[in-house]
Formats: C-alpha cells, sequence, structure tokens
C-alpha cells in the first residue's frame, strides 16, 4: 500500500477523532452530570454515529447485500450531515460562551455589590471579662496581667504590685471576602462563574446547536425527498439560425440512485421534466451509485421520459465507478441515446457529448477531436460533459454552449467554498471567450441526502437566436 496514503488515512482518521471528542466535550460531557443515564445514552450516539458514517461509506462500493448498505446508509450518511453542522454550531457558540458567563439574572446583580454570595457568619466572640471595679478604666480581660500597668490588690491593706509582661493587642481578623471572588490583590477581580452557572451556560449553547444543527438537515432532506423544482435560464448563441430560436433543453444531472434515493426518485424526476415539455432531454452524468443488478430497477422510469427530439445521456464519474459499460447499455435499452464522444446534428445546432475524465483509467476518456474535430464551426454547438473542468477544451473546439453538473452546487454549505477551489464554475451560467458554460446543481444528492444552500434543480436551457 502507497505509504502517502496511510499517512493521509491516518491524519483524516485522527482529526475525525479530535472533532468527534470536541462535540461530546461540548454537546454531552459539559451539559450533563457524570454517571447519568443522559450522558451514557448521548455518549454511544457519539461514538456510533462516526462509525456508521465511515461503514456507509466502506460497504457502499462492497459486495454485501443491497439492504444491508441501505440500512447502513440512512443513519451513517445522515449522521455525516448532522455532525458537520452540530460542530459549525458550536464552534459559532465559543463567541458567545464567554458573554454568556459573564451575564449576571437581577438576583446575581444585587449580590455582586457586597459580594456575589452571603460571607460566613463570623466565630462567636469569646465571654467577655468582668467589668474594671478599679477605677483605671480598664478590666482585668482588657489588660492581662502584663499590660505594663500594675495593679494592685488589697492584701492585709497594702498594695502589692504585680508584675507585667508587655504585648501588642491583638488586631481584629479582616473581613472573609465573599464567596465567588478574588481576595484584594487578585489581578483580576472579576467574580468568577459558579459551575451551576457553566452547566447552564453550556446547556443553552449546546442545546441551540443541537436544535440548529437538527433543523438544518432536517429541512435539507425534506428538499432532497421532495424533489428538484424547474428551473429556466435563457442562452443566446449567436449562430443559433432564428428557426430554432426558444429550443427548450430539460438538463438534468447528479440524480445519484443508491441505497437512499431510488425509484421514487426516479419517477418525480420524470414527472417533472416531462411537465415541461422540452423538446430534448440532456442526462450529463452521476446517475447512479451502484450496479446495474441493484439499481436498474431504480432507473426503470427513464422509458417514461418524453421530449420531440428524444433523451440522451453522457457518463459522469460515478458511472465508472459502478459498472460504465454496463448502465450504457441499460440507458439505451430505456429509450436513452449515449453520447460517447458522439454528436449529432439537431435542427438549427450540432448536439455533442464526451465521456467524462473519469474514464481515462479506464481507456474511455473524453476525446473532443472524434467528437467535434470534422463539425462545420459555422453551426451552432452545444456540449454535454458531465464535469466543468474540460471547458479549456470546449474553448479550444469552438464549442457556444457547455452544459455540465458534477458541482452539486456545494450540495452541503459552506462545501460551495470548496467546489468553487476545484472547478471553474460552481453554477449558473458564465462566458469564457466566446463560450458559455452553465453547471447545474444537480437533482439528487451523493452522500448524506441534504442540500443546504444548494437545493436540487432540472434547468429548462431556453436557447435564443441574437439575430431574431
Amino acid at each position: 500500500m502507497n505509504p502517502l496514503f496511510i499517512v493521509v488515512a491516518c491524519a483524516v482518521l485522527a482529526s475525525l477523532v479530535a472533532l468527534h471528542w470536541y462535540v461530546w466535550r461540548r454537546l454531552v460531557r459539559d451539559t450533563t452530570r457524570p454517571g447519568s443515564l443522559v450522558r451514557r445514552v448521548a455518549t454511544v450516539l457519539v461514538v456510533l454515529g462516526p462509525v456508521l458514517f465511515v461503514g456507509a461509506f466502506a460497504t457502499g462500493r462492497s459486495g454485501l447485500p443491497f439492504v444491508v448498505k441501505q440500512i447502513v446508509a440512512w443513519p451513517g450518511y445522515l449522521w455525516g450531515a448532522v455532525f458537520l453542522y452540530l460542530l459549525l454550531a458550536l464552534l459559532a457558540g465559543e463567541l458567545v460562551r464567554p458573554l454568556l458567563l459573564r451575564m449576571r439574572a437581577p438576583g446575581e446583580r444585587g449580590r455582586e455589590a457586597g459580594g456575589a454570595e452571603p460571607a460566613e457568619p463570623a466565630e462567636p466572640a469569646e465571654p467577655s471579662a468582668p467589668a474594671d471595679t478599679t477605677g483605671t478604666g480598664t478590666s482585668p480581660a482588657d489588660e492581662p496581667a502584663g499590660t505594663g500597668t500594675p495593679t494592685g490588690t488589697a492584701t492585709g491593706g497594702c498594695a502589692v504590685a504585680e508584675p507585667a509582661t508587655a504585648t501588642a493587642p491583638s488586631a481584629p481578623a479582616p473581613p472573609a471576602p465573599p464567596a465567588g471572588t478574588l481576595p484584594p490583590g487578585d489581578p483580576d477581580p472579576k467574580p468568577r462563574p459558579t459551575p451551576s452557572r457553566r452547566l447552564f451556560v453550556s446547556r443553552i449553547v449546546g442545546g441551540t446547536a443541537a436544535a440548529v444543527a437538527l433543523g438544518t438537515v432536517g429541512a435539507g432532506t425534506y428538499g432532497v425527498l421532495r424533489g428538484p423544482r424547474l428551473k429556466h435560464v435563457t442562452v443566446p448563441l449567436a449562430k443559433l439560425p432564428r428557426a430554432a430560436h426558444g429550443y427548450r433543453i430539460a438538463v438534468v444531472s447528479d440524480v445519484h440512485l443508491g441505497p437512499i434515493l431510488g425509484r421514487g426518485h426516479t419517477q418525480r424526476i420524470v414527472d417533472t421534466i416531462n411537465s415541461a415539455q422540452p423538446d430534448l432531454v440532456a442526462v450529463v452524468g452521476d446517475l447512479v451509485d451502484g450496479s446495474v443488478a441493484e439499481l436498474g430497477h431504480a432507473a426503470e422510469p427513464l422509458a417514461q421520459l418524453r421530449a420531440r427530439d428524444g433523451s440522451y445521456f453522457v457518463t459522469g464519474n460515478h458511472e465508472y465507478f459502478s459498472g460504465a459499460a454496463e448502465w450504457v447499455d441499460h440507458v439505451r435499452e430505456l429509450g436513452l441515446r449515449p453520447l460517447e464522444n458522439a454528436r449529432v446534428e439537431k435542427a438549427g445546432f450540432d448536439l455533442a457529448g464526451v465521456n467524462d475524465v473519469a474514464g481515462e483509467s479506464y481507456g474511455q476518456g473524453p476525446d473532443f477531436v472524434r467528437a467535434l474535430g470534422d463539425r462545420d464551426r459555422g453551426r451552432a454547438s452545444v456540449l454535454l460533459a458531465h464535469q466543468p473542468i474540460v471547458i479549456d477544451e470546449a474553448v479550444e473546439h469552438g464549442v457556444d454552449l457547455q452544459l455540465s453538473g458534477h458541482t452539486h452546487g456545494g450540495q452541503l454549505w459552506p462545501g460551495n467554498l470548496i467546489a468553487g477551489l476545484a472547478n471553474p464554475t460552481v453554477e449558473g451560467l458564465e462566458r469564457y471567450g466566446d463560450t458559455q458554460l452553465y453547471v447545474s446543481r444537480g437533482a439528487g444528492a451523493w452522500g448524506p441526502p441534504v442540500r443546504v444552500g444548494a437545493p436540487s434543480d432540472i434547468t429548462i436551457v431556453q436557447l435564443a437566436a441574437k439575430r431574431s
């Protein structure tokens, strides 16, 4: 095994353990009492969550029965999303935690004026001595033997002087500082929060973080399971003839059928596309996460797609993880036409498609020369390519519009920031020289069936003739 891979794997594992320990500390240890049932149950959940999360990824490409993959995938992937937003919320809570610890309730403010807590009562004083009867203004208790002033006692009528020893009067003990404050001279005179105060603040911060994380993941899961919504984009093409003005292409990418999203999800996508009545359907990769044997049934609703000029398909990187050759054959049986580095002529423009760059490892990578090399550059051209990163080759071959997916729009915020580091465009329409690139956010989800800040979509791209 590659030593670099081992180092990276160990670093990732160590980071995962450290981050989970932080979440456990803030969410469980700081909010529960030692030995309580709540602490024990919560600790088990925090330990079991990452085990299932890793297991969901590990079983995804294993030979285990598909039902086992489904059982592990749901809790494992969902924990991954919940953990992400728990971590972000708890880190945000670190900013407000010191402020909450310094705040005091009205009753506590009143005590701070004279101390955070009432002082302990002083020790009772020793019983006082009898009053002075000698007229000297002192008493034996005030001036015991040895005060330096002889006192006489009558013995047979004679005063007998007692020897005296000089001692300094004892100073009264200073009052004890109020509980909850530091003694005089301490460099930080501010009251320190009591343990109960820390527990209260930890529960406020931890409870808020848990509510935010669960609410965010719940809403994001509903958005995915509900199905993608239609999005409309108009793209002017300088070479498009007037006769083709208004041509409508339904772009769907990243469906990711697998242990979580199945036949019902495919049916929702098909119904949404058919309701838009497009002229052409373009499936631009990452249709599946599994073999034809596991997911062929889930893909069958694609046979119901209806478009005047048919439906077309290009591979994504996940097809090559799932048996690309079998899937190309299967989608052809369902009525979709695969474009494997190929081109077809439509009324008013050329439609081309290239294999995904992941196919290079299987000897089936993108071939732009084969797909575009001998075409008439006077005609408008639309290219289907799963990953946006091939935009440079598209520009070089004079493509007018490239339609892509792959990025999911980031899927889970702030994933869009990471996706932006690896892709020229994360979502939407952008121009690169004379070539325009449109990137769909995708119709499904990979890993956690959750989307935050990047809702799923099926885009109706309407071509516009500038000369119209």
